[in-house]
């Protein structure tokens, strides 16, 4: 392309001497760069031309012409769709209602024969403006298209990474398992996971990285699949996560960091050996009520490369039930500005004993947002449920 401004000015007329006149009047303007013509003797030759050249953003055109007009021209350039053209109509002084025509039909602007090469000018510069603002605008609407797409393919891999066929494991009746993730954005940094260790373990967690966008999402890709690595492994839930922390604190950039409760659960006898690493204390569910499980000395994951991280057991009785969440169920907001909190989560849960895993998991998530009516999510909401169902 030629031109500072990066385009061509097409100039329509079948007077044979406009152009060398154009050029002459011009010449400062075209040796330093700042206007670069093409000429065309009709509308037929302009369309032909605008092949030749894509890079023309003006079209100054003359309406009464052989062969193609003015207007019909208009007319062809409409077709055309290509909103990267301008055009700027020439006619005489008393042919108003052409004008007003052309007007209708997309033209920019005009200016009246006697060619007024000052007038010229300035409207060219004018025209010149809003070519550059539109091509700009096109240009950014382009790349946030692009951006978006791209979005939407990391959500697509974000969410095939997550397991997302239910029951996971239908020939095993020990226990059921049920879980969802629900983006704020287009991708999260909220994860969950489950695996089978062996015959007799399920490893299975949840996990919050701090911060939005695509960076938390890769963040969370790492840390699931660092914990399913070294979870599948055999290791005990210490060691996965001390081992999971020193890696991210050695490879975590612009000081991201990621809570986690981690949990390994015995299918056999109910047992759950668990690492809270910052994150929220998951619920079990029994005839007898709501119970919090006791907070391990944990802290979020990338923090410090050294921390000790410590476990606790519990057990977990048949058709007892645990209840694994993110913050952005409790911290969900409403019109009133009030979050839905641990007293509203411990209510809803009073009344799911007994219930499916994925009706717990559906019901909560329901609950939730008919609370936030219409306000949008601030936060990544994931939820996984258990019910040990024993031998």
């Amino acid at each position: 392309m030629n031109g500072i401004n990066d385009f061509k000015i097409l100039v329509v007329d079948d007077e044979v001497d406009l152009e060398s006149l154009v050029r002459q009047k011009f010449r400062k303007q075209i040796r330093e760069g700042k206007y670069d013509f093409v000429f065309a003797l009709n509308g037929v030759e302009a369309l032909a031309r605008i092949i030749e050249f894509p890079e023309i953003g003006i079209v100054l055109s003359d309406i009464n012409m052989p062969e193609m007009d003015g207007l019909t021209l208009l007319a062809r350039l409409k077709e055309l769709k290509n909103t990267r053209l301008k055009t700027v109509i020439v006619s005489a002084y008393g042919d108003m209602d052409n004008i007003r025509e052309a007007m209708n039909r997309g033209a920019f602007d005009f200016i009246t024969k006697p060619i007024n090469f000052t007038d010229l000018e300035i409207t060219i510069d004018k025209t010149i403006e809003e070519v550059i603002l539109m091509r700009h605008s096109i240009e950014v609407q382009e790349k946030l298209i692009s951006i978006q797409q791209d979005l939407n393919t990391a959500r697509e891999i974000q969410q095939a990474i997550l397991p997302k066929s239910f029951p996971p494991f239908p020939d095993i009746y020990s226990f059921d398992i049920f879980a969802s993730m629900v983006s704020a954005k287009e991708v999260g940094g909220d994860f969950f996971d489950f695996f089978l260790i062996d015959a007799n373990r399920l490893g299975f967690v949840v996990g919050d990285v701090s911060g939005k966008g695509v960076p938390a999402a890769i963040f969370m890709a790492i840390t699931r699949t660092l914990i399913r690595a070294s979870g599948i492994r055999g290791a005990s839930a210490v060691q996965c996560i001390s081992t999971v922390n020193r890696l991210l604190c050695k490879e975590s950039a612009s000081g991201m960091f990621v809570t986690v409760f981690y949990g390994i659960l015995n299918i056999k006898q109910g047992y759950v050996e668990y690492v809270n690493a910052g994150h929220s204390p998951p619920y079990v569910i029994s005839e007898s009520g709501i119970k919090s499980l006791e907070l391990t000395s944990g802290l979020a994951l990338g923090v410090l490369e050294d921390f000790e991280f410590t476990s606790k057991i519990i057990r977990l009785n048949p058709v007892e039930q645990l209840f694994l969440f993110s913050d952005g169920v409790t911290e969900a907001f409403n019109w009133q500005n009030e979050v839905f909190g641990e007293e509203r989560l411990l209510n809803s849960l009073s009344r799911k004993f007994g219930k499916s895993v994925e009706t717990i998991v559906d019901e909560v998530l329901e609950e939730v947002n008919e609370f936030s009516a219409g306000i949008p999510q601030s936060d990544d909401i994931t939820l996984l449920a258990i019910t040990y169902k024993g031998h």
